[in-house]
């Protein structure tokens, strides 16, 4: 016997509660003032204008800096949803409400800054060009007014989590990745 639709409201309110699972617990985004609206699966990234974001005043510019981190959080909330989705679209579930899932690592990140980011919002949205088990690539397009006028484009290529170990245990290597006591302490 074929399994009934779930009602559109029951998985947009899913969809809804996910990302804004996914993005609740990242303290960096509401400390700039990020947000993300979502079309079915595609993620936009919103930075919206803050007088704090602005490195230059004499332009005035939005800060290199912010531009950057908007560009890479675009980049690692991309691929965790992406990663996310098809649980979501397992039914209700197959995603655990308020639990959020380990996020990419940054191996690299290089962004281009095409022109000087103006004060007023900012948009953008996420490619992943290849995603493996254990490797991802994507590209990322940052705009203002048009979005065929970029104002800043990266790429970067991420290291996923391992979805199979669970929560806690999501890369290999995490005890590696301690800092190594004090010298004081004995090892």
């Amino acid at each position: 016997m074929s399994r009934r639709p779930e009602p559109v409201q029951v998985v947009k309110e899913r969809r809804d509660a996910a990302l804004d699972t996914l993005v609740g617990g990242l303290p960096y985004l509401a400390f700039l003032g990020i947000r993300f609206e979502r079309r079915g699966d595609e993620l936009t990234a919103v930075l919206p204008f803050r007088d704090e974001n602005i490195g230059n005043p004499l332009l005035p510019a939005l800060h290199g800096g912010v531009t950057a981190a908007f560009l890479e959080t675009a980049a690692v909330v991309e691929l965790a949803w992406s990663q996310l989705w098809p649980q979501m679209e397992g039914g209700a579930g197959a995603a655990a409400p308020g639990v959020r899932p380990p996020l990419p690592r940054t191996i690299d990140f290089t962004v281009d800054f095409l022109r000087s980011g103006l004060p007023r919002d900012a948009y953008a949205r996420a490619v992943v060009v290849r995603q493996g088990r254990r490797y991802a690539s994507v590209r990322v397009e940052g705009w203002q007014d048009n979005r065929a006028r970029l104002f800043a484009q990266a790429s970067g290529h991420f290291m996923m989590p391992d979805l199979s170990a669970g929560p806690g245990a999501a890369f290999a290597d995490d005890e590696a990745m301690d800092p190594a006591p004090p010298a004081s302490e004995p090892r």
